[in-house]
C-alpha cells in the first residue's frame, strides 16, 4: 500500500509499503490526515520511531460494529490487563502502542490498523476537514479535564501554533481574561477574528500576572518564558513534546512553589460533540493540501512558519 515511512534519518514516501495488520484491530480506510508538530519532531528523533507516521487520521472502518462508517481513533492502544489499565490509566500503559508515534504503524498511509474499543464514529454533520482534528482538539479539552478553569482569573497561552490556537479557542469558553502570546501576526490575527486578546513575544508584558500559563510552543524556551510570567503559585500546563534534549533552569518551579502539570491526549467525545455543535473553529486553520504521494513536500511546507494545518489527502 502507498505509505509515508520514517527510518532511522530518512523520510519517504512508499508506494508498496508491506502493511502489518494486528490480529486483534479494525482496519480503517484513511480518508485525510493531518500532519502536527509531534510529527515534525519524530523525524528529527523524538522517541526514536521508525515506521508509518499519523496518528491526526478520519477512515472508513473496514469491519467491526462501525463497518462502512467514518471513524477517527484514539491513539493510546492499552494492552487492558496490568495495574494502570484496571486503573482506568490506558493513556499511561506501559504495555500500549501510540499509532504512528511507538511501535504502532500511523495513519499516512492507505489504511491503519486501530483497536475496536479506540474508534468513534463521526456524524454526518461534521466533515472530514473537520474530523481530522478531533484528536488535536480532544488534547486541548485536556486541560479544562484537568484543571477548574473557572477558578483563574488571568491565563496565557504561550504559542500560535496549531495547538496553541485550539487550546486558546477551548479556554476562551471558560476564561474571559486571556491571552495568546506569539511570535507570527499573521497566525496572532486569526485567534483576534474570535476576540480572542493576544500579544507579540516582543511586546508581551512580563509582570508575572498570569494564574496559569500554558505552554503550546514546541520549544524548549516555552517554559523559561512561562517562567517570567506566572505568578507565584501559579500553574504551568505543558503541553509541548520535543526531539531537543535542551533543559532550562528548573529553580523557579522551587523558587515560586509553582504547579507544573503535564497535559496530553484527551476526551475525544468532547472534541466530537464541540465540533457538531460548530463552537470550535478548525477548518480556518486548514493552510495546505497535499497528496499522500508528495509527502515530502507536505513535509516540507509543515515546516514553515507561515503554515498551520498541513493536510494529506490520502484516499478521497
Amino acid at each position: 500500500m502507498r505509505a509515508i515511512v520514517f527510518n532511522d534519518t530518512e523520510l519517504s514516501y512508499q508506494p508498496h509499503y508491506t502493511p502489518k495488520p494486528i490480529a486483534s484491530a479494525v482496519e480503517v480506510e484513511v480518508l485525510q490526515a493531518g500532519i502536527c508538530d509531534t510529527d515534525l519532531q519524530l523525524i528529527r528523533g523524538y522517541m526514536g520511531f521508525s515506521g508509518v507516521l499519523g496518528h491526526e487520521f478520519v477512515g472508513i472502518a473496514k469491519s467491526g460494529r462501525f463497518e462502512g462508517q467514518r471513524v477517527v481513533g484514539e491513539i493510546n492502544c492499552a494492552c487492558l490487563n496490568c495495574d494502570s489499565c484496571v486503573h482506568g490509566f490506558t493513556n499511561h500503559c506501559p504495555h500500549r502502542t501510540v499509532v504512528g508515534i511507538l511501535n504502532h504503524d500511523g495513519a499516512f498511509a492507505e489504511s491503519v490498523w486501530i483497536p475496536e474499543k479506540n474508534l468513534h464514529a463521526i456524524p454526518e454533520s461534521i466533515s472530514n476537514d473537520e474530523a481530522v482534528f478531533v484528536e488535536p482538539l480532544a488534547a486541548a479539552f485536556q486541560i479544562p479535564s484537568q484543571l477548574d478553569l473557572s477558578q483563574l482569573e488571568n491565563i496565557v497561552v504561550l504559542g500560535d501554533g496549531r495547538l496553541g490556537n485550539l487550546c486558546a479557542q477551548v479556554i476562551a469558553r471558560s476564561c474571559e481574561q486571556l491571552l495568546v502570546v506569539g511570535k507570527h501576526s499573521e497566525k496572532l490575527k486569526r485567534l483576534s477574528s474570535h476576540g480572542i486578546a493576544t500579544s507579540l513575544l516582543s511586546e508581551v508584558n512580563t509582570g508575572r500576572t498570569a494564574d496559569l500559563v500554558v505552554d503550546c510552543t514546541g520549544s524548549p524556551s516555552g517554559l523559561s518564558t512561562a517562567f517570567q510570567i506566572i505568578k507565584p503559585r501559579g500553574t504551568i500546563v505543558l503541553k509541548s513534546t520535543f526531539a531537543d534534549q535542551e533543559i532550562p533552569n528548573l529553580a523557579p518551579i522551587v523558587i515560586e512553589e509553582l504547579n507544573i502539570v503535564g497535559s496530553r491526549c484527551g476526551p475525544f467525545k468532547t472534541a466530537i460533540e464541540s465540533l457538531t455543535l460548530k463552537e470550535i473553529d478548525v477548518t480556518s486553520l486548514i493552510t495546505s493540501r497535499f497528496s499522500i504521494e508528495s509527502a515530502i513536500d507536505a513535509f516540507e511546507a509543515a515546516q514553515q512558519k507561515d503554515q498551520l494545518k498541513v493536510i494529506l489527502e490520502i484516499n478521497c
